[in-house]
């Protein structure tokens, strides 16, 4: 009786065994047919209402990472304030982080405070893999207070990596950690507006998908 009940049990698991061997393969399929993304843009956009320079707001603060998290490695951008080593008003300041820990940053020489009421700053916060080496980098920034910005190498930090590809990049990732760290009520619109990766093959792939950020409506 043991004997037959047994062999049901082993009969039974089979069909198991093979939609689970065909979910294996067909996931190596999957994984051997993803392009390997080496290169990240990020087109963002900040609306200023009415900043107030005597109490240096409003600051914001933008994350990008080449994670689908930020417990590792990722970089910040700040705007209108430069917090690392110790707190200075105005300017830009491209940082790079581990977790809680500061690894280093850069600043942009104009350290200017938005003073200026209905500005608009564009700017693209990028990320690229090149000569063993991860590459954070603010370019295309237009503004009234810093004019344009990024680009000219002030903005731009790197690390030695082992990394091989930028396929754990999230979007929500940045649009979830970023943000108007003072003074919101000053700010009615921080959006990250479109996104573009591109493959080793030098394919661009776009994603149009606008992420409001920050929002007064």
């Amino acid at each position: 009786m043991m004997g037959r009940v047994a062999t049901r049990m082993r009969f039974s698991a089979f069909p198991c065994f093979l939609a689970t061997l065909l979910v294996v393969i067909l996931t190596q399929a999957a994984f051997a047919q993803s392009p390997t993304i080496v290169r990240v843009e990020e087109d963002w956009e900040l609306t200023v209402e009415t900043p107030d320079p005597a109490t240096d707001a409003p600051q914001i603060a933008c994350v990008i990472s080449p994670w689908s998290h930020v417990y590792c490695l990722y970089a910040v951008f700040e705007l209108n304030h430069q917090s690392l080593p110790d707190y200075q008003a105005g300017g830009l300041q491209l940082q790079l982080w581990y977790g809680e820990h500061p690894l280093g940053s850069c600043n942009y020489p104009n350290e200017g405070l938005l003073s200026q009421p209905g500005e608009t700053i564009r700017w693209t916060q990028s990320m690229r893999l090149e000569d063993g080496k991860l590459w954070f980098e603010v370019i295309n920034g237009t503004s009234t207070t810093w004019g344009n910005f990024g680009g000219q190498g002030y903005l731009k930090t790197s690390l030695l990596t082992a990394m091989t590809d930028l396929n754990g990049y999230d979007p929500a990732v940045s649009a979830e950690n970023s943000g108007v760290s003072y003074a919101d009520n000053r700010v009615p619109l921080l959006v990250l507006k479109k996104v573009r990766v591109y493959t080793s093959t030098g394919e661009e792939i776009v994603d149009e998908t606008v992420r409001v950020v920050h929002s007064q409506d």
